[in-house]
């Protein structure tokens, strides 16, 4: 990877360059030219996946208590040894532990159908994977694919991560050590998809993960359509069950998806650390679009990092925002060189806490024996058609070490009790038609 701190450099002294733009087409919030896989949002069908595997003929019983990994791997295994098919999950609850799809394989969970996972961290085994911008050893999710290009995942089934177990077990490991890590707990993810390319997620349910819900991690051509994903705040609140963990990833749609979750909704990641635009298992997310979404209870709809080096041509827009703590959060995060570039949120309505919040993020800070602090840089971010009622329009508060160049707000009515704005914290700030509480800001 080229270092990022050449390309960083350069931004810090107000770059405005931005790539031409092709009349009439439609384009990335850099000027590039949105390609037509990101408007081909036709569904799958299970016919498409080619022969089914239902997991009964295979001796797995519905019982929401009995775990059956094995059976059901099975069934996965078989697809994959007679040329691929699609594995069912037919009407009924099935328990089971960690599963491992194979190329040529796919998931089908019918309407009615319930994919349990096990609440015993010991039907997970701990393999070499992804978590929170490290390559380590970590325990395998209920749903993995690993390399199975053009996997699917598909039907109006639930996928049940049943985590209400592992949940008590953090907040009793935090009650013991406020400063305790998210990977002290052990837990399981509800989906990793790791090296996978042309994957299709479609109207499943998402539900009640352990740990985070779903985790794309070096793919490419990612869809998830009509996505319903959720694990609760109250009355036991599901700790860092982020929707959708995009970890450097290329040509990303999300769309007509619910999110409501304890934690961030969409989050860009890619790395961490002081020398993380070095570490070959790092990367940057590219080309993602988030449009027609609806988003209830979360942390933030879109966050940058907190473990992310760099985030290009990002474009949110066409949704519906109802108890997010925040719509767009960038996380500063001062033990990590990062560049977060070309993102645009437009035609957003709703409510939230803040609007934009930009801060340093300093959680288990750690610059490994570096003597300098790298510098977090967002360049050319833009809030364009906002409709909001807020407490805090423009949550900014960066340190010596965090650089924000580029900023536009256009067509912008909130209602917020907070109406201060600095525009001094940003080098290049355009405001077009912007009001709170029905003033105009110049």
């Amino acid at each position: 990877m080229k270092k990022l701190l050449v390309v960083l450099a350069f931004t810090l002294i107000g770059s405005t360059r931005n790539v031409a733009q092709t009349p009439g087409k439609e384009a990335f919030p850099d000027g590039t030219v949105i390609s037509n896989w990101f408007r081909t949002v036709k569904k799958v069908s299970i016919a498409q996946l080619g022969k089914a595997y239902v997991i009964t003929d295979y001796g797995v019983k519905s019982d929401s208590t009995l775990v059956q990994t094995g059976a059901i791997q099975k069934a996965i295994d078989a697809a994959a040894q007679r040329g691929g098919g699609v594995v069912v999950i037919p009407k009924g609850t099935f328990m089971s532990g960690a599963l491992f799809f194979k190329p040529k394989t796919h998931l089908y969970v019918s309407e009615g159908a319930v994919l349990k996972g096990s609440n015993n961290i010991d039907d997970y085994p701990k393999l070499p994977s992804r978590m929170e911008g490290q390559s380590l050893d970590y325990f395998a999710a209920l749903v993995n694919a690993y390399q199975v290009n053009g996997f699917t995942i598909a039907g109006k089934g639930k996928i049940d991560g049943n985590g209400l177990r592992f949940w008590e077990a953090f907040w009793d490991r935090r009650k013991e050590n406020p400063n305790c890590t998210n990977l002290e707990v052990s837990r399981p993810r509800l989906v990793f998809i790791w090296k996978c390319n042309n994957v299709q997620v479609q109207d499943v349910k998402l539900h009640n993960a352990g740990f985070w819900t779903s985790h794309y991690y070096q793919c490419q051509n990612v869809k998830v359509l009509n996505a319903h994903i959720y694990s609760p705040y109250k009355p036991v609140k599901a700790p860092s069950t982020d929707a959708i963990d995009i970890d450097a990833c290329t040509n990303v749609l999300i769309k007509d998806c619910y999110m409501s979750v304890n934690d961030d909704a969409i989050a860009l990641k890619g790395g961490k650390g002081p020398w993380a635009d070095q570490v070959p298992n790092n990367g940057a997310n590219t080309n993602i679009i988030i449009e027609d979404c609806e988003f209830g209870f979360c942390h933030s709809a879109l966050t940058c990092g907190s473990e992310a080096i760099h985030n290009r041509n990002i474009l949110m827009r066409n949704c519906h925002v109802r108890e997010a703590s925040r719509v767009l959060w960038l996380k500063m995060r001062p033990d990590t060189p990062q560049l977060y570039e070309y993102i645009t949120v437009e035609n957003i309505k709703g409510q939230a806490h803040s609007l934009l919040y930009a801060k340093p993020w300093t959680q288990f800070f750690d610059l490994q024996g570096r003597k300098d602090i790298p510098i977090s840089y967002s360049d050319h971010i833009t809030l364009k058609n906002i409709e909001l009622t807020c407490d805090t329009f423009f949550d900014v508060a960066i340190s010596e070490n965090d650089k924000l160049t580029n900023f536009t707000f256009e067509n912008v009515n909130v209602e917020s009790k907070n109406t201060a704005i600095d525009k001094r914290l940003v080098w290049g700030f355009t405001l077009k038609n912007v009001r709170v509480n029905n003033t105009l800001v110049e």
